[in-house]
């Protein structure tokens, strides 16, 4: 088997200072990347900011003689996300891969939520994410190479309650892979997402309501959550940001040691002319019968 290393590439990981990015950027450098940690130490909500978290991360990296620096600017911001890539450019010369990863969480039940509160998560994690890609975008496309792994989640697919304004956003990010995955193609960038599992700040915030949901003892929900350190994100990440990684406009979907494809599908369906009301009625378990669906592609392999 050979080693996927990163030596000579540098990529840009934000929401790096704790958590699952910070899981991230221990990956890359241990495999030789230099990272840039991206993170502005907001609180889970982002209305607090502190920079200590981001050091930490740089020094423990510097420590085992790996290369990072530090941008405590805010991706959500336009300008913000271009000092984030042009702290990569100034610092190491390059930018081979940028992961999409930093986000907040303010649950809330539909009713109760603001407007505001749908533009805070839009502004996080959709305008985050189409930031920091637009500034890297001429970097990667001049290069004529690059990967970019946006995170997704399966809240954007329903389930779990209170979090229409977290889901939605993030479904807006899957749109965004998608879509960017298509143009990329043609200028050796992939663009891919990572639906991680794992047990951090975000999902603590929401261990009662999950654990009251499926029914499950605090001691059950506790011996859950042991099981899904950051960490075992991060290889698929790794993976992804990887420039031999031949997907383009996937999600994997990792965490408590495992990876799998999460995707659209299309099923067989009917098909009538005309088609009317009443024969999607009385065909509705063939139209909803997935068995012999397919999958719906964004683009070819990037490679």
């Amino acid at each position: 088997m050979t080693e996927l290393r990163f030596d000579g590439k540098v990529v840009v990981v934000t929401g790096a200072g704790r958590g699952i990015g910070r899981s991230h950027a221990l990956l890359l450098a241990a495999k030789g990347a230099a990272v840039v940690v991206a993170d502005n130490g907001a609180s889970i909500d982002g209305t607090a900011w502190r920079t200590g978290p981001a050091d930490a991360v740089a020094a423990e990296i510097a420590q085992s003689g790996g290369s990072a620096v530090v941008c405590s600017a805010s991706g959500a911001d336009e300008d913000g996300a271009k000092s984030i890539v042009d702290t990569a450019v100034d610092a190491f010369g390059r930018i081979d891969a940028v992961i999409n990863n930093a986000g907040v969480h303010d649950p809330g039940l539909f009713e109760t939520l603001s407007v505001e509160r749908f533009r805070a998560m839009l502004d996080v994690h959709f305008f985050g994410t189409l930031f920091l890609s637009r500034a890297a975008w001429p970097h990667l496309r001049n290069a004529g190479h690059g990967r970019i792994v946006n995170t997704v989640s399966e809240a954007m697919l329903g389930g779990i309650p209170e979090l229409t304004s977290y889901g939605a956003a993030k479904g807006a990010v899957l749109g965004l892979t998608r879509n960017l995955a298509t143009e990329g193609v043609t200028h050796g960038i992939g663009v891919n997402a990572l639906a991680p599992r794992a047990y951090t700040r975000m999902s603590a915030s929401q261990a009662k309501q999950l654990a009251e949901q499926f029914a499950l003892s605090e001691d059950a929900m506790a011996e859950i959550n042991a099981g899904m350190p950051p960490e075992l994100c991060s290889p698929a990440a790794a993976f992804l940001a990887h420039e031999s990684c031949p997907l383009n406009g996937e999600v994997l979907m990792a965490g408590m040691g495992g990876v799998s494809r999460l995707a659209v599908v299309r099923t067989q369906g009917i098909w009538k002319s005309p088609l009317t009301a009443e024969d999607i009625a009385d065909n509705l378990d063939q139209i909803m019968n997935v068995n012999d669906a397919y999958t719906t592609e964004a683009t070819r392999s990037v490679l």
